[in-house]
C-alpha cells in the first residue's frame, strides 16, 4: 500500500508513511540555480487581453488542453518565464490563505496584473488555515467581491478552494459534511457575483489513502468516519472512495482536478530515478500498481469526474523529482521521461476531457526528503529547450484563450 505526506505547504505528495504534519512556509529557490539562461528567441509579449469582463465559461478549450505553470512568484515573473520558454503560459498558479487581511490580497493582485500583461487564467489556490468554520458569511462576500474586481479588469479565475480535503494534513482535512457545505457556500456566491470566476474541486490523488497519522485525521466514532466509510465493513481503509464523500455537487463544481507528481520510484524517496512507462496516465485513471506500491482501490478520478459528471479535468500541478546532491539517473532523462507521458499522444487520445496541465516551476528545500528539489523544467538550458521542443502541437497558451464574453 501507498501511503502520502504532504509536501511542504502542501503542494506535493510523496509516498511514505505518514508521520504528524506541520505545514510549512515554502522556501525561495534561485531561478536558474546558478545556470545561463539561454535558447529559444526572446518571445514578445502577447497582446494585452481586452478590457471587458471575463468569463469562466470561455476559457475551456474546445480542442486541447491548456498548458500553464506553478510558478514561484518570488524569484521568477510570468515575462520571464515567457522569455525562457518562448510561449505565453495559459495559466498561473497563485496560492494564498482566507480569510485574508488586505495585505495579503495585494500578493493575488500583484499576479493578477501580471496576468492583464500575459493574459490567460489565473489558477487561484486558497487554503483555510483556520478552518472551515472561519468562512463566515463576510469573509464569503468579501471574497466574491474581489474576484468580481478582478474578473471586470478581464481576468478569468479558476478558484481551487480547500484543495486536498481528502488528506489529513491540513484543518479542512477529512471533514466530509463541513466541506461540502463550506464549498457549496463559496460557490453560490461566486456563481452568482463573480461569473468569471470558475469553482475547481480537487482531491489529493487517492494512492495511500485515508492518510493515517495526520493531525486532522476522521476518528473512529465520530459522525466524519462513518460518512467517510463508504463500504460499510466499519473502518475506514483504502477499500472505501476516497474522493466521492467529498464530492461538492455537480452544480457547485465547474473544474475537477487533482496533482500527480513523480517522486521517485521505491524508497528511500527522492532519489533521482526514471519514472516507470505509463505511470501518469495510470495514476489519473487509478490504475498504478508498480514499484511505488499497489494503489488498484483509487476510483478512475478522469472517467467518473471528467466523463461521467462532464467536468472539464485538470492537473493543477505535476513534474519530476530530481536531486542534484544524490547521484542515479541524468535530470533531463528523468524530467523528459516525465513529461513525455504527460504529453504523450495518448493522453491527447485517451483523455479529451484532459483541458488543463500546469508544470512546478520550484527550486526549493523538501521537508519530507530533507534536500534541495529541482522541479523545473525551464531551469537548466538543456532540460528547458528539450521540454520546449517536446511540447505537442494540442497544447493551449495564453494567446489562445479568450476570456472576455462573446
Amino acid at each position: 500500500m501507498t501511503f502520502y505526506l504532504p509536501g511542504t505547504s502542501g503542494r506535493r505528495r510523496r509516498p511514505g508513511l505518514v508521520t504528524p504534519v506541520m505545514i510549512m512556509f515554502l522556501g525561495v529557490g534561485a531561478v536558474g540555480a546558478g545556470f545561463a539562461v539561454a535558447g529559444p528567441p526572446e518571445a514578445g509579449p502577447p497582446p494585452a487581453p481586452e478590457a471587458c469582463t471575463a468569463d469562466a465559461a470561455q476559457v475551456v478549450p474546445d480542442d486541447g488542453t491548456l498548458l500553464g505553470v506553478n510558478l514561484d512568484w518570488a524569484s521568477e515573473t510570468l515575462e520571464e518565464h515567457r522569455t525562457y520558454l518562448g510561449h505565453a503560459p495559459a495559466v498561473a498558479v497563485q496560492f494564498s490563505d482566507v480569510p485574508y487581511d488586505r495585505a495579503t490580497w495585494e500578493h493575488t493582485v500583484s499576479a493578477v496584473t501580471q496576468m492583464k500583461a500575459n493574459g490567460g487564467v489565473l489558477l487561484l489556490t486558497l487554503e483555510p488555515h483556520a478552518g472551515l468554520a472561519a468562512m463566515s458569511d463576510e469573509v464569503i462576500a468579501t471574497l466574491a467581491h474581489d474576484l468580481r474586481e478582478v474578473n471586470q479588469q478581464g481576468v478569468a479565475v479558476v478558484l481551487r478552494f480547500a484543495h486536498e480535503m481528502n488528506g489529513s494534513w491540513y484543518a479542512w482535512g477529512q471533514q466530509p459534511t463541513a466541506y461540502v457545505e463550506t464549498f457549496r457556500r463559496v460557490a453560490a456566491a461566486v456563481h452568482d457575483q463573480a461569473p468569471g470566476t470558475a469553482m475547481m474541486w480537487a482531491p489529493n490523488y487517492g494512492g495511500g489513502y485515508p492518510f493515517t497519522g495526520g493531525q486532522f485525521a476522521a476518528l473512529p466514532g465520530s459522525a466524519d468516519y462513518a460518512a467517510l466509510d463508504t463500504d460499510g465493513d466499519g473502518t475506514v481503509t483504502m477499500s472505501d472512495d476516497s474522493y466521492l464523500p467529498y464530492f461538492p455537487g455537480d452544480d457547485a463544481v465547474d473544474w475537477v482536478g487533482v496533482s500527480l507528481y513523480h517522486w521517485g520510484n521505491q524508497r528511500p524517496w527522492g532519489n533521482n530515478e526514471v519514472p516507470e512507462d505509463g505511470k501518469f496516465l495510470a495514476m489519473l485513471t487509478g490504475t498504478y500498481v508498480g514499484t511505488a506500491g499497489d494503489d488498484a482501490a483509487v476510483p478512475d478520478f478522469y472517467t467518473v469526474y471528467g466523463v461521467e459528471h462532464g467536468h472539464p479535468v485538470a492537473v493543477p500541478e505535476t513534474a519530476a523529482i530530481y536531486t542534484p546532491s544524490r547521484g542515479g539517473a541524468a535530470e533531463l532523462d528523468i524530467k523528459r521521461a516525465w513529461w513525455r507521458q504527460v504529453f504523450s499522444p495518448e493522453t491527447h487520445e485517451r483523455f479529451p476531457q484532459l483541458k488543463m496541465v500546469n508544470w512546478f516551476e520550484w527550486d526549493k528545500y523538501e521537508i519530507e526528503i530533507d534536500d534541495d528539489v529541482d522541479w523545473r523544467a525551464a531551469g537548466a538550458p538543456d532540460v528547458r529547450d528539450a521540454f520546449v521542443a517536446d511540447l505537442p502541437s494540442w497544447l493551449r497558451y495564453a494567446e489562445d484563450v479568450s476570456t472576455c464574453k462573446e
